[in-house]
Order: structure tokens, then C-alpha cells, then sequence
């Protein structure tokens, strides 16, 4: 199944590519009664929407095409992404230990790295402005120099598709499917290229953290943020989803193939059976016009499922 879509490295390198390791075994994992989610909710009203790309900013081999209509049941979305905040909450409940705390080592991008020249233990060639670095998760997320002291309202990053399955079992919540992220993203607004419309991210003022600057060596922040920005910035769709686009990438619940659109169904649709990577959406602080154009209600990426970065994270649904 076609998993070679996306070759500039903006939904995060797989683990697989940044250091060829055996895997230790993953260690076992304490649970809790469902419960402990804080997350504001927003409503999404059942209807039917276009799903897949109208504005022609597609990327070839994504699988954006052929556009086709989708009818979804109604649904509750985390009004934001999950935060610090509520999956600290989560591994104190439940003792959690996350993949990138197991294997020992994250996805971090070379400007955000807060370590020691020995804790980077390899560079994907494709993608050199990543680094695999030895103690970067999710309370270090620029490696061992670094905290979350203080970013507690910011988006929870280096959590594998693995990981937010576990925090939604304890939620008692569940992953959105493709379809259900993309008609949530879009706030009503039929065929647009953004959850605001088709304006571009600069004009009038900045409308979603993306990268500024000459991609990847200098980012002139000038919406104001190097990585991750709080969950509440910027404004909410017309749903009342905040940054659906922009600063973190999310993890949906389907498998990814890039054939998908020609054959799903039209009724809540919830992807293929199998695959070898997940699908993510909404692109994040690292995308940026000249190489990566996947900060858009259409746009699919995909990786691993046991693979994290430091710019992922993920909301939930419920009926």
C-alpha cells in the first residue's frame, strides 16, 4: 500500500528513518477507568460536505482527489488540540509511559534542539533538518535541556498514533476519522481552502502558525512562535475548532493510502482496513509555502503509527 507520498518530511520523520535500531520491547502499560478529559467540546451538526481538494493546491500522490461528497453523524471534537496540561493529567492517572519515553529517543527540528551533541543519534538524509535525539518527549520536547515548564495551555507533541489511542481508551473517547476532521475543519464553510476561507495565513495579521522565513534555516517568527503556540491563539472556525490548521499536525484514526477518495463510501466513511502508516492532518509550525503546502482543510500526510515528533499531537471525538 503506497506510503511514499509525502517526501518533504512535514507530517515528522518515521522512527524507522532516524536510527536503524532493534526496538526494545514496549513496557506495560497501566490503564484506568475511562474518565479525566477536560478538553472544551465542540458540536459538529450531522451533514454532508465535499471532501478532497477544490482549490488546486493539491499535492500529487497525496491522494486529495477525486472530490467526492461525505455524509457524517453528528459528533463532539475537542475544541482544541490536546494539551500538556490534560495528558499530564492522563500519565498521572494512569502510569503511561509513552513510546518515545520507551524507545528513548523522539523527532525533534534542528532550530528547537536543546541538547547535548551526543543525545542526537541520527539525521534522515531526506530530511536533514530533523534530528533524532536521545531523551526528547513529551515533558523535553527539544531534548534534555528542555521542559514544558510554563507551556501547560500548549499542545501535548511527541505522542505516536499508539499513544493517543491510549489517552482516548482512558478518555473514554476515540480518535476523529479523516472525514470527521476534515468536515470538522472546515466550520461550515463549503469548498474552502482554510477553516477561515480562502484568504491567505499573512493576510491582514497572521491566522495560524506556520513557518516564517527561508525554510529551514531561519524562521523570523514573525507570528510570534518558533514551535508551538497555546492551543487558544489565533480564532476559532466556525465550529469553534482553534487552529485546526497550523502548529501541530493531528492523528486521525484511519489507515493511510492514497487510493482512498476513489473507493469510500459516502456514509461516514472510516478508511481503508489495513496500511502501514496514519493518516495525519492540518499540517503544523514547520510548514511553509516553498516546500510544504499542507496547512490546508484538504491536505493528507501519514506515518508510522509507533512514530513521534515534536510537532504532532492530536484532539478526540465522541458521539
Amino acid at each position: 500500500m503506497g506510503t511514499e507520498s509525502c517526501t518533504c518530511g512535514c507530517g515528522g520523520p518515521s522512527r524507522d528513518s532516524l536510527l536503524q535500531v532493534g526496538r526494545p520491547p514496549a513496557a506495560p502499560q497501566s490503564r484506568s477507568e475511562p474518565g479525566g478529559h477536560t478538553i472544551e467540546q465542540a458540536r459538529v451538526p450531522a451533514g454532508s460536505f465535499l471532501m478532497g481538494d477544490q482549490s488546486g493546491d493539491r499535492n500529487p500522490g497525496d491522494g486529495e482527489l477525486p472530490v467526492h461528497e461525505v455524509r457524517l453523524d453528528a459528533f463532539s471534537i475537542d475544541a482544541t488540540t490536546v494539551t500538556n496540561d490534560a495528558f499530564a493529567a492522563f500519565v498521572d492517572a494512569t502510569g503511561y509511559r509513552t513510546e518515545a519515553e520507551t524507545f528513548e529517543f523522539s523527532a525533534v527540528f534542528h532550530l528547537a534542539l536543546t541538547a547535548p551533541d551526543e543525545d542526537v543519534l541520527g539525521v534522515p538524509p531526506q530530511t536533514p533538518w530533523w534530528r533524532g535525539v536521545r531523551g526528547a518527549d513529551w515533558r523535553r520536547p527539544g531534548g534534555a535541556g528542555s521542559s514544558i515548564d510554563g507551556l501547560g495551555d500548549h499542545p501535548v507533541v511527541h505522542v505516536s498514533w499508539n499513544d493517543a489511542v491510549a489517552y482516548c481508551e482512558w478518555a473514554g473517547r476515540r480518535l476523529p476519522t479523516e472525514a470527521e476532521w476534515e468536515y470538522a475543519a472546515r466550520g461550515g464553510i463549503a469548498g474552502a481552502k482554510y477553516p477561515w476561507g480562502d484568504a491567505e495565513v499573512d493576510a491582514g495579521g497572521w491566522r495560524a502558525n506556520i513557518f516564517q522565513g527561508s525554510f529551514p534555516r531561519e524562521n523570523t517568527l514573525e507570528d510570534g512562535f518558533l514551535t508551538t503556540a497555546p492551543v487558544r491563539t489565533f480564532e476559532p472556525n466556525g465550529y469553534g475548532l482553534w487552529q485546526p490548521v497550523g502548529n501541530v499536525w493531528e492523528w486521525c484514526a484511519d489507515w493511510f493510502d492514497p487510493r482512498t477518495y476513489a473507493a469510500s463510501p459516502a456514509e461516514n466513511p472510516t478508511g481503508p482496513e489495513r496500511g502501514g502508516a496514519r493518516i495525519l492532518r492540518g499540517g503544523s509550525y514547520l510548514c511553509h509555502i516553498s516546500y510544504c503546502n499542507r496547512y490546508r482543510n484538504a491536505a493528507r500526510s501519514q506515518n508510522t503509527p509507533d512514530s513521534s515528533m515534536g510537532n504532532a499531537g492530536f484532539r478526540t471525538v465522541a458521539r
